[in-house]
């Protein structure tokens, strides 16, 4: 009775003060930028943001005329309450809605998200490489730590990943004096969706995603379910990990020697290994947790509900760890974790359980399910603000984690080339996983800015001996995409557009070079430059206009996902999973597998800012 006079009561005032805010917000917007408000005026600026971007910025790929896309694979016999390897039977009314093979959405209208061939090489994406992406000198973002770096992509191989075409190329001219080994130089086009009926060619280019668009642990479990079966010991729900020279190790893919077996390994290397690894000990952690608690329980059941809880922790930690760690705006402090537990806060949400269905009052995880106006996919767009290759650094040095005292020998310190791709596992091999993690937590990651792009990955040589440049690959995938440059797509999100290249830094030599490389035109800056160049709001890691995408899609890859929905409760994740989602984040996870580093991070407020050295 009196939980339902609380609901009640949160519920009325919960909308009233949403309505009075909007109306404020809209009218300051004219006035003041969002992050200049004040902190809870801020906040509500957000959900402004948000509301407006969930009304008009989801447009939906699935159907064009005459599609005649794959039916669903029969339903197994644990699809209501587990998730399927493919992503299949999230959305159990469209069953293929988000499923491995799907295609990527779009965030702008489709007749404003045509690929401009005559102008795919305009300017040299080689060129822009050269001239403006190229690192010249390191550029550390010292609010965060590697670990922050290798996270994130981490959990870009969850979302998404488009296939190349081995057979299509784009070839791309050499600028004079160009010492690249091959002219022209090739990048291969993105493979065409294969999906696509004739009566659609009077639309848009479309592109699959080979991975599943849920937030559901993929990297790790695999998107496809022969994979997955590699995967598993099929023995009380675990997935196969070994122990060597005391050390706990993922096995070898024999299909790419020294390189983890694990659910997605492309571009591998040591950050990617050491958070794999971490999350494979902690599913089989909380099997082991499931297993003394539910003795009866098949090793299907073990996997299955393991994997839910594994993936809804590192959704978590994604949400209010590591996006609060690059993002540290006072505004974005609170509205991450308004995400997750709503805006009466965690203590609230985990003693009372959910005072609202509101998102806003009591977190997303256990409201209703919405996908607001277009089925769930993740978007090409998403895939471009999260574009952030200059994050990698370079140069690495390694310390032990017991004396902060540097390594000797070879593998005291490397370049990037040499602690990844198949010299992944050499590395792990050599320097013990606690001293990996101590020397990339008290490390810096680069700053998202101009001049930033790893060297190592300008000449970034592929296991099968193909080399890119992956700067100019990154430039060339947006326009090949239909992404639209730098001003047509903040315009498109309801941002002014800039008139001068002195509207988006006071850098003079970023101007300059911009004016020169780009004719003086800014509005044919491509997106990934306007971005890196554009000075972001006060403690932020990257640009305001890579965040209103990130404001619309952080929050759709909850609110549209059943098991962060109506399926988030205890019986379907068990009151044991329930639990250990709440009283857990990324530090105890790390604690629980690795406890000789908990002097480097445990005074430290957020495991994705830089550790404390050992002295």
């Amino acid at each position: 009775m009196i939980g339902n006079l609380f609901r009640q009561l949160f519920s009325t005032l919960g909308r009233l003060l949403l309505g009075l805010g909007t109306a404020l917000i809209r009218l300051l917007n004219r006035f003041v930028p969002w992050h200049r408000l004040p902190t809870w005026v801020a906040v509500f600026n957000l959900y402004v943001f948000r509301e407006d971007l969930r009304a008009h910025n989801l447009h939906d790929t699935s159907r064009m005329p005459g599609d005649t896309p794959p039916e669903a694979p029969p339903a197994g016999p644990d699809h209501r309450y587990a998730r399927t390897p493919d992503g299949t039977y999230n959305d159990l009314s469209d069953p293929r809605m988000g499923a491995a093979g799907t295609r990527f959405g779009r965030n702008f209208p489709l007749p404003r998200v045509w690929p401009d061939e005559d102008r795919l090489l305009a300017p040299n994406p080689r060129e822009v490489s050269n001239v403006l992406l190229a690192r010249d000198v390191f550029q550390p973002a010292e609010i965060l730590n590697v670990l922050a770096a290798a996270w994130i992509q981490f959990q870009n191989h969850e979302w998404f990943d488009h296939k190349r075409d081995p057979k299509q190329f784009i070839q791309v001219p050499l600028p004079e004096g160009d010492d690249w080994p091959e002219s022209p130089m090739r990048i291969e086009r993105t493979l065409e969706d294969s999906t696509r009926g004739e009566a659609s060619r009077n639309q848009p280019p479309t592109f699959l995603s080979a991975e599943t668009h849920w937030w559901d642990g993929s990297q790790i479990y695999a998107s496809v379910a022969a994979h997955e079966e590699k995967l598993r010991t099929f023995e009380d729900g675990k997935l196969c990990i070994e122990t060597v020279d005391g050390q706990p190790r993922l096995p070898e893919d024999p299909a790419l020697p020294g390189v983890d077996l694990t659910g997605f390994n492309h571009n591998y290397w040591a950050g990617l290994g050491l958070l794999h690894t971490l999350f494979v000990l902690e599913h089989n952690a909380i099997c082991e947790a499931l297993r003394r608690n539910y003795p009866t329980w098949s090793d299907q059941r073990l996997f299955t509900t393991a994997r839910l809880i594994n993936a809804a922790l590192m959704a978590k930690i994604h949400t209010v760890e590591w996006t609060p760690a690059i993002l540290q705006h006072p505004a974005l402090q609170i509205a991450m974790r308004a995400n997750w537990w709503g805006l009466v806060g965690e203590g609230l949400t985990n003693t009372l359980g959910r005072l609202s269905a509101s998102e806003a009052i009591s977190g997303i995880p256990g409201s209703p399910v919405d996908h607001h106006t277009a089925p769930y996919y993740l978007t090409e767009e998403f895939v471009s603000v999260y574009r952030l290759h200059p994050l990698i650094p370079d140069d690495y040095r390694f310390f032990q984690h017991t004396d902060g005292k540097p390594l000797g020998g070879a593998f005291g310190e490397l370049d990037f080339t040499a602690i990844q791709g198949q010299n992944t596992r050499k590395v792990m091999d050599a320097v013990s996983m606690n001293d990996l993690f101590y020397s990339m937590g008290i490390a810096h990651p680069g700053a998202v800015v101009l001049h930033n792009y790893p060297r190592t990955l300008r000449q970034f040589v592929r296991p099968d001996g193909f080399t890119l440049d992956l700067a100019a690959v990154d430039i060339t995938r947006d326009r090949e995409r239909g992404v639209p440059r730098y001003n047509d797509f903040r315009e498109m999100l309801r941002m002014p557009r800039v008139t001068r290249f002195e509207d988006i830094t006071d850098n003079r030599r970023w101007i300059q070079e911009m004016r020169e490389l780009y004719n003086n035109d800014v509005n044919s800056l491509d997106l990934m430059v306007g971005m890196y160049a554009e000075a972001p709001p006060a403690g932020f890691g990257f640009s305001d206009t890579a965040f209103r995408i990130f404001v619309l899609m952080a929050s759709r890859r909850l609110k549209s996902d059943r098991f962060f929905t109506q399926d988030f409760k205890p019986e379907v994740y068990t009151p044991l999973g329930m639990d250990w989602i709440a009283r857990n984040g990324f530090k105890s996870v790390l604690q629980r597998h690795f406890p000789g580093l908990t002097p480097a991070f445990q005074d430290v407020a957020n495991p994705f800012a830089p550790w404390r050295p050992i002295a």
